[in-house]
Protein backbone atom coordinates (compact mmCIF):
# COMPACT_ATOMS: atom_id res chain seq x y z
CA UNK A 1 0.00 0.00 0.00
CA UNK A 2 1.42 3.44 -0.87
CA UNK A 3 2.34 5.83 1.94
CA UNK A 4 -0.46 8.35 2.49
CA UNK A 5 -0.14 11.21 4.93
CA UNK A 6 -3.11 11.34 7.28
CA UNK A 7 -3.04 14.27 9.70
CA UNK A 8 -4.78 13.45 12.98
CA UNK A 9 -7.85 15.67 13.18
CA UNK A 10 -9.12 17.82 16.01
CA UNK A 11 -12.84 17.24 16.49
CA UNK A 12 -15.38 19.05 18.66
CA UNK A 13 -18.67 17.73 20.02
CA UNK A 14 -21.16 19.32 22.41
CA UNK A 15 -19.17 18.13 25.45
CA UNK A 16 -15.83 16.87 24.16
CA UNK A 17 -12.62 17.82 22.41
CA UNK A 18 -10.90 15.04 20.45
CA UNK A 19 -7.33 15.96 19.58
CA UNK A 20 -3.94 14.52 18.70
CA UNK A 21 -1.88 13.12 21.58
CA UNK A 22 1.15 15.02 22.87
CA UNK A 23 3.93 14.15 25.31
CA UNK A 24 1.97 16.12 27.94
CA UNK A 25 -0.61 13.28 27.91
CA UNK A 26 1.88 10.65 29.07
CA UNK A 27 0.92 10.69 32.76
CA UNK A 28 -2.81 10.62 32.01
CA UNK A 29 -2.50 7.77 29.52
CA UNK A 30 -0.36 5.83 32.01
CA UNK A 31 -2.97 6.33 34.75
CA UNK A 32 -5.70 5.12 32.39
CA UNK A 33 -3.87 2.02 31.17
CA UNK A 34 -2.48 1.06 34.58
CA UNK A 35 -6.00 0.72 36.03
CA UNK A 36 -7.06 -2.91 36.44
CA UNK A 37 -10.71 -1.79 36.52
CA UNK A 38 -10.45 0.10 33.21
CA UNK A 39 -8.59 -2.76 31.54
CA UNK A 40 -10.79 -5.54 32.96
CA UNK A 41 -11.94 -6.58 29.47
CA UNK A 42 -8.86 -5.41 27.57
CA UNK A 43 -6.65 -7.62 25.42
CA UNK A 44 -3.56 -6.82 27.49
CA UNK A 45 -2.77 -6.56 31.22
CA UNK A 46 -2.56 -3.18 32.99
CA UNK A 47 0.65 -1.28 32.36
CA UNK A 48 3.43 -1.39 34.94
CA UNK A 49 5.76 1.37 33.69
CA UNK A 50 5.49 4.93 32.44
CA UNK A 51 7.66 3.90 29.47
CA UNK A 52 4.63 2.02 28.09
CA UNK A 53 2.71 5.31 27.99
CA UNK A 54 5.64 7.04 26.30
CA UNK A 55 5.64 4.31 23.61
CA UNK A 56 1.86 4.74 23.21
CA UNK A 57 2.31 8.43 22.34
CA UNK A 58 5.11 7.55 19.90
CA UNK A 59 2.85 4.96 18.23
CA UNK A 60 0.10 7.59 17.87
CA UNK A 61 2.50 9.71 15.80
CA UNK A 62 3.64 6.65 13.84
CA UNK A 63 0.04 5.79 12.91
CA UNK A 64 -0.38 9.35 11.62
CA UNK A 65 2.93 9.31 9.70
CA UNK A 66 2.17 5.93 8.12
CA UNK A 67 -1.31 7.10 7.18
CA UNK A 68 -2.84 4.00 8.75
CA UNK A 69 -5.36 5.77 10.99
CA UNK A 70 -5.86 8.23 13.80
CA UNK A 71 -5.81 7.89 17.59
CA UNK A 72 -7.21 10.86 19.48
CA UNK A 73 -7.14 11.96 23.10
CA UNK A 74 -10.59 12.72 24.51
CA UNK A 75 -11.01 15.56 26.96
CA UNK A 76 -14.08 17.20 28.44
CA UNK A 77 -14.59 20.56 26.77
CA UNK A 78 -15.86 22.17 29.99
CA UNK A 79 -12.69 21.66 32.02
CA UNK A 80 -10.04 20.15 29.70
CA UNK A 81 -9.76 16.95 31.76
CA UNK A 82 -8.41 13.92 29.85
CA UNK A 83 -10.97 11.09 30.02
CA UNK A 84 -9.68 8.58 27.45
CA UNK A 85 -9.05 8.02 23.77
CA UNK A 86 -10.62 6.66 20.61
CA UNK A 87 -9.19 5.55 17.30
CA UNK A 88 -9.73 4.49 13.74
CA UNK A 89 -6.81 2.25 12.79
CA UNK A 90 -5.93 -0.27 10.10
CA UNK A 91 -7.33 2.14 7.50
CA UNK A 92 -7.36 0.49 4.09
CA UNK A 93 -8.20 3.05 1.38
CA UNK A 94 -8.59 0.31 -1.25
CA UNK A 95 -11.23 -1.55 0.76
CA UNK A 96 -12.46 1.70 2.36
CA UNK A 97 -12.38 0.05 5.78
CA UNK A 98 -10.96 0.67 9.24
CA UNK A 99 -11.12 -0.66 12.79
CA UNK A 100 -12.48 1.45 15.65
CA UNK A 101 -11.50 1.32 19.31
CA UNK A 102 -11.86 3.38 22.47
CA UNK A 103 -10.85 3.39 26.12
CA UNK A 104 -12.32 5.69 28.77
CA UNK A 105 -11.48 6.29 32.40
CA UNK A 106 -13.96 4.64 34.76
CA UNK A 107 -14.94 8.05 36.19
CA UNK A 108 -16.29 8.87 32.70
CA UNK A 109 -18.33 5.68 32.27
CA UNK A 110 -22.10 5.78 31.97
CA UNK A 111 -22.29 9.40 30.79
CA UNK A 112 -22.46 8.88 27.03
CA UNK A 113 -18.92 10.11 26.39
CA UNK A 114 -17.79 6.96 24.53
CA UNK A 115 -20.80 7.12 22.22
CA UNK A 116 -20.31 10.86 21.63
CA UNK A 117 -16.57 10.58 20.92
CA UNK A 118 -16.90 7.49 18.72
CA UNK A 119 -19.77 9.12 16.81
CA UNK A 120 -17.63 12.17 16.01
CA UNK A 121 -14.74 9.96 14.91
CA UNK A 122 -17.03 7.82 12.74
CA UNK A 123 -18.43 10.94 11.06
CA UNK A 124 -14.86 12.05 10.30
CA UNK A 125 -14.03 8.58 8.98
CA UNK A 126 -17.02 8.39 6.67
CA UNK A 127 -16.56 11.99 5.45
CA UNK A 128 -12.76 12.30 5.26
CA UNK A 129 -11.55 8.73 4.74
CA UNK A 130 -14.55 7.80 2.57
CA UNK A 131 -15.03 4.64 4.64
CA UNK A 132 -17.59 2.06 3.63
CA UNK A 133 -17.08 -0.27 6.61
CA UNK A 134 -15.86 0.10 10.18
CA UNK A 135 -15.21 -2.93 12.37
CA UNK A 136 -14.95 -3.11 16.16
CA UNK A 137 -14.39 -5.89 18.68
CA UNK A 138 -15.28 -6.14 22.34
CA UNK A 139 -14.99 -8.79 25.02
CA UNK A 140 -18.27 -10.73 25.18
CA UNK A 141 -18.52 -9.92 28.91
CA UNK A 142 -18.29 -6.16 28.32
CA UNK A 143 -21.98 -5.28 28.07
CA UNK A 144 -21.31 -1.51 28.32
CA UNK A 145 -19.04 -1.52 25.27
CA UNK A 146 -21.57 -3.61 23.33
CA UNK A 147 -24.24 -1.01 24.17
CA UNK A 148 -22.00 1.81 22.89
CA UNK A 149 -21.50 0.02 19.57
CA UNK A 150 -25.19 -0.82 19.21
CA UNK A 151 -26.19 2.82 19.92
CA UNK A 152 -23.90 3.75 17.03
CA UNK A 153 -25.80 1.24 14.81
CA UNK A 154 -23.04 -1.37 14.68
CA UNK A 155 -24.32 -4.89 13.99
CA UNK A 156 -22.97 -7.88 15.89
CA UNK A 157 -21.62 -10.14 13.16
CA UNK A 158 -20.00 -12.98 15.05
CA UNK A 159 -17.80 -14.18 17.85
CA UNK A 160 -14.09 -14.90 17.97
CA UNK A 161 -13.85 -17.85 20.32
CA UNK A 162 -11.06 -17.78 22.90
CA UNK A 163 -9.68 -14.74 21.12
CA UNK A 164 -7.59 -13.43 24.03
CA UNK A 165 -5.64 -14.88 26.92
CA UNK A 166 -4.60 -12.22 29.43
CA UNK A 167 -2.85 -13.29 32.63
CA UNK A 168 -4.10 -16.83 32.03
CA UNK A 169 -7.75 -15.80 31.62
CA UNK A 170 -9.31 -16.89 28.33
CA UNK A 171 -12.02 -14.72 26.78
CA UNK A 172 -14.12 -14.46 23.63
CA UNK A 173 -14.73 -11.32 21.54
CA UNK A 174 -17.78 -10.07 19.68
CA UNK A 175 -17.11 -8.73 16.20
CA UNK A 176 -19.23 -5.74 15.15
CA UNK A 177 -19.51 -4.03 11.78
CA UNK A 178 -20.99 -0.73 10.63
CA UNK A 179 -21.60 0.06 6.97
CA UNK A 180 -21.76 3.56 5.54
CA UNK A 181 -25.38 3.05 4.45
CA UNK A 182 -26.34 2.15 8.06
CA UNK A 183 -24.66 5.20 9.62
CA UNK A 184 -26.92 7.89 11.01
CA UNK A 185 -24.96 10.95 12.17
CA UNK A 186 -27.60 12.04 14.67
CA UNK A 187 -25.41 11.77 17.77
Amino acid sequence: MPHISLPTPTLHTARLLLRPFTEADTDAIFALHSSARVLRYWDAPPWKTRAQAERFVVVCRKIEQEGSGARLAIERAADGVFIGWCCLIKWDPDYRSATMGYCLDDAAWGQGFATEAAGALLQWGFDTLDLNRVQAETDTRNAASSRVLEKLRFVREGMLREDCIVDGEVSDSWVYGLLRREWKPSL
